[in-house]
């Protein structure tokens, strides 16, 4: 299977049917965990991320299940590979109603030694992506032409508080919140809502790179570092991508109408702000 036949052409009924939702980052973690949801749930979803091979096996996998699901690989630090994503999607399923900015990366280290070009990844990759692939689906993807809409963008408690040896990644992070407040007060009477997801710890690939990062900075085990994260959640453990998920889900269903311009924790108790 081609990347072009991952976007082909959407039947009559698929553009007709239904909300369609554009999920970034969509093949592993959250990301992929929203995917299964919410096409799970009946959504036309346009899924991207930065790998061929993860795409195709993901689009795979849900038409297998009878799903609707396509994509296409997509940076998104880059402009270009967002606006041909942006109208691929519209392409295939005629619109965009939901939009989940979920790609992102982690990063950090000691301030005094943090690398320009690590700082510019991570502000590149977690905030101005989120601008561009917003900016993206409202005008190109259509969702500024009808009465709904939904934008979610995951960010995280690290976007409401100060995480040690994470500046690049906590900063980036408060700017999503602060853009996802913004827009949706701009939006507010459009019919199109604006929220941020803020996970806590997430067993997910990137917290176990995060975990190994900790680990080599301390000189400990990644499991001493686990049992250290895990002791200041007040659940106990890490939550997981389908918790996570599942209020993604529920911010994009219509009962969620009057809820714009908030950031809601998903953290098993361990931020209360």
């Amino acid at each position: 299977m081609t990347t072009d036949q991952l976007t082909e052409q959407g039947t009559d009924q698929e553009r007709a049917t239904g909300h369609v939702a554009f999920v970034t980052g969509a093949t592993s973690g959250i990301g992929l965990a929203v995917t299964e949801l919410l096409a799970r749930r009946g959504v036309a979803v346009f899924g991207v991320a930065r790998g061929e091979e993860s795409v195709r096996a993901l689009v795979k996998r849900l038409r297998g299940e009878g799903l609707r699901i396509a994509g296409t690989v997509c940076d998104v630090t880059s402009v270009e590979q967002i606006g041909a994503a942006v109208r691929a999607a519209v392409a295939t399923y005629g619109r965009i109603d939901i939009l989940v900015n979920n790609a992102g990366r982690g990063g950090g280290g000691v301030t005094a030694e943090i690398a320009d070009g690590l700082w510019d990844d991570v502000i590149e990759t977690n905030l101005n992506a989120t601008f561009r692939v917003t900016r993206e689906v409202l005008s190109t993807g259509l969702m500024r032409d009808g009465d709904w809409g939904r934008i979610v963008n995951i960010a995280s408690t690290g976007g409401k508080q100060g995480v040690e040896l994470a500046a690049p990644y906590s900063a980036s992070k408060h700017g999503v919140i602060g853009f996802t407040k913004a827009v949706g007060k701009e939006l507010a009477q459009t019919g199109i809502t604006v929220n941020a997801v803020c996970p806590g710890y997430v067993e997910t690939p990137m917290a176990q790179r995060v975990r190994q990062g900790y680990a080599g900075h301390f000189g400990v085990s990644e499991q001493e570092i686990q049992e250290k994260f895990n002791a200041k959640i007040p659940l106990g453990r890490y939550s997981t991508p389908q918790e996570v998920a599942g209020l993604v889900g529920y911010l994009v269903s219509d009962t969620a109408a009057s809820i714009t311009a908030q950031a809601m924790n998903v953290c098993g108790g361990l931020g209360n702000y």
